[in-house]
């Protein structure tokens, strides 16, 4: 589906790159690798610091996302963090870490040399790309879950005070998602795509003018996402729960997973792409 037939049809997080330098790391954390260490084997490349940071490292390697999820790392609203920054938040041995990621990225570059860079891909195709991978899967979950939020709460709610919080915090992130989903779709991606096909300077610039909104969407969204993960206690099912019970708790967590990517394409790839490519047109 284009971005222009995905705009027609009716439907109802991104932080700035601040680098964290290496005597900042130094101040901060025991040194775990030199830069002999940096080249794990003669003729590979380059492979991740710990004072990379997470937006960097997804970005380069997607699949970083889900090693991040696994620790319960925030690569997406926290991704302007050093690696070591965020492994010591979550008490995860940034050492090992860092092996496991380099491990991956070996992997995939001789798997799949074929899969799409973000990080060069014309902007409309990535634009494509969250429509069409991430908006039309919540605009098409959201409502089916949030009956099935409100039908375990009407079910278990007795039993479970906490599925109260549960649907509460639910119903506030499909607003948010909703009203956030209909600004990209109706006035920032078309600007985007109207600048790569006409390079008009304007479109540009009212594009980049929505970035802070979104970014700051994108933060609420992902709190609401982490209180959802701690009221449910990671999305644990108590013994009573029914079929719908673990249903429920497992979509809720499917559009955790989804978001995740979905902020991260955003935060970390489209944005600084789109300041990057404004700022050389101011230039």
């Amino acid at each position: 589906m284009t971005v222009k037939a995905f705009l027609e049809v009716d439907s109802s997080w991104i932080l700035k790159f601040e680098k964290v330098t290496e005597v900042t790391a130094l101040k901060t954390a025991k040194p775990i690798m030199d830069s002999d260490e940096m080249v794990r084997k003669e003729g590979s490349t380059m492979g991740f610091a710990i004072t990379d940071t997470l937006g960097d490292i997804v970005a380069q390697l997607p699949k970083a996302g889900e090693v991040f999820q696994n620790h319960r790392i925030d690569f997406c609203c926290g991704g302007n963090r050093a690696l070591f920054e965020a492994a010591g938040e979550q008490n995860v041995d940034a050492t090992q870490l860092v092996q496991e990621l380099n491990a991956l990225l070996d992997a995939a570059s001789a798997a799949d040399a074929n899969e799409v860079d973000w990080t060069t891909a014309p902007l409309s195709q990535l634009v494509d790309h969250v429509l069409n991978r991430h908006h039309a899967y919540l605009n098409t979950t959201l409502p089916t879950l949030g009956e099935l939020v409100t039908k375990i709460l009407r079910v278990h709610g007795q039993n479970h005070a906490e599925l109260a919080k549960v649907h509460q915090l639910f119903y506030t992130l499909k607003m948010e998602f909703e009203q956030h989903l209909i600004k990209e779709e109706t006035l920032v991606f078309p600007k985007i795509v109207a600048f790569e096909r006409t390079g008009s300077k304007d479109a540009l610039e009212q594009a980049v003018a929505a970035i802070d909104e979104l970014e700051k969407s994108h933060d609420s969204s992902g709190q609401v996402l982490k209180e959802l993960r701690k009221v449910t206690r990671d999305y644990a099912v108590p013994d009573d729960g029914c079929g719908t019970y673990h249903y429920t708790f497992q979509k809720l967590e499917e559009v955790e997973s989804n978001t995740f990517v979905h902020i991260h394409l955003e935060n970390n790839i489209l944005f600084p792409r789109l300041q990057r490519t404004s700022n050389a047109q101011s230039a």
